[in-house]
């Protein structure tokens, strides 16, 4: 009996013991995947747009794939930069460098909370394929016109009319259709951005890309007084285009590439409105920082990013401008 209490202290002993240096044993090490994913739900679920979360949990994806036993303590410049190239290797510069950013963030914060020594995003090197041959992004002043001509616009809100609009003004696709009348001011010629409608899960308005996107935008007297008539018989807080129904991108676009065939020009998005503005405006002499203003891009550095082939053309007019100014002193 004896015998028996003894080995049955003993083992119990032993179970404390072990459950004790289970309790105090050093911590599993962190996947770098699960930290990012933490470090998503936390910073920013509800803290930014629902498409700019999409994109967050996009890259999570990719990096569950391409390096999902990779330790968070063990991240070196070497298992970084082979993360962004086994990424660039299935997709474009750009592509990746917008991996690079989606992820730079959590390493800094991991940095910063002493869970990475250094930060081995450093002199990260940017790879990437080459780019497939892109479609016609904009329109030049000529196609324009041609389009605009082509149009059908009748006495209700159409397709039509959101093509004129976006090409006479330059706005966001989201941003169109979530006018309402009240956003025009006739006496001043403006239109007032100030949100967009959230026509992929249909959850009603949302807030603007970013303050900057808050404007008001000029109007040329003609598609005013064309806007003035098309919303008299809508309610003020109505939609403008609430009468096309359920909307979506791709029903645009298709509308437009069908006056686009019709008019005998290059077939662009509806995007490529946006663009068409922006580079007819550049063209025209328009400062960079006005167009910046009338898109609504948060800084001129945005405007000169994605115009940049535009700019590089007028910069080969001006220096013709210049020597023929310089000559003139002869």
């Amino acid at each position: 009996m004896m015998l028996f209490l003894f080995i049955s202290v003993s083992f119990l002993i032993i179970n404390l013991k072990g459950t004790y240096m289970s309790d105090t044993s050093p911590p599993k090490p962190v996947l770098f995947r699960s930290y990012y994913r933490d470090w998503i739900e936390v910073y920013k679920k509800n803290a930014v747009r629902n498409v700019t979360l999409r994109k967050y949990l996009l890259t999570l994806s990719w990096v569950e794939r391409l390096a999902p036993d990779l330790r968070l303590s063990e991240l070196t410049r070497l298992d970084y930069q082979k993360l962004l190239n086994d990424f660039a290797s299935e997709h474009e510069r750009q592509t990746t460098m917008d991996f690079h950013h989606n992820i730079k963030g959590a390493i800094l914060d991991a940095v910063e909370e002493g869970l990475l020594e250094k930060d081995p995003t450093r002199k990260a090197i940017i790879k990437g394929r080459e780019p497939k041959s892109r479609k016609t992004k904009y329109l030049n002043h000529f196609e324009l016109h041609k389009l605009l001509e082509s149009l059908e616009l009748s006495s209700t809100p159409s397709w039509d009319w959101l093509i004129l609009l976006i090409a006479k003004t330059g706005m966001r696709f989201s941003e169109a259709i979530a006018l309402t009348p009240k956003d025009f001011d006739f006496s001043k010629q403006t239109l007032s951005i100030n949100k967009t409608l959230d026509y992929k899960t249909r959850t009603g308005f949302l807030p603007t890309k970013n303050k900057a996107s808050i404007r008001k935008i000029q109007l040329d007297w003609q598609v005013l007084m064309q806007f003035s008539e098309l919303t008299k018989p809508i309610e003020e807080d109505e939609l403008i285009f609430g009468s096309l129904g359920k909307i979506f991108n791709s029903t645009a676009n298709h509308n437009l590439e069908r006056r686009c065939k019709k008019a005998g020009i290059s077939v662009i998005s509806m995007h490529g409105l946006r663009h068409t503005h922006a580079s007819i405006l550049l063209f025209a002499g328009v400062s960079i920082a006005s167009v910046a203003r009338r898109l609504g891009h948060a800084s001129m550095t945005t405007t000169q990013k994605t115009y940049l082939h535009v700019i590089q053309e007028l910069e080969s007019k001006d220096i013709d401008l210049v020597m023929r100014a310089m000559s003139s002193l002869n």
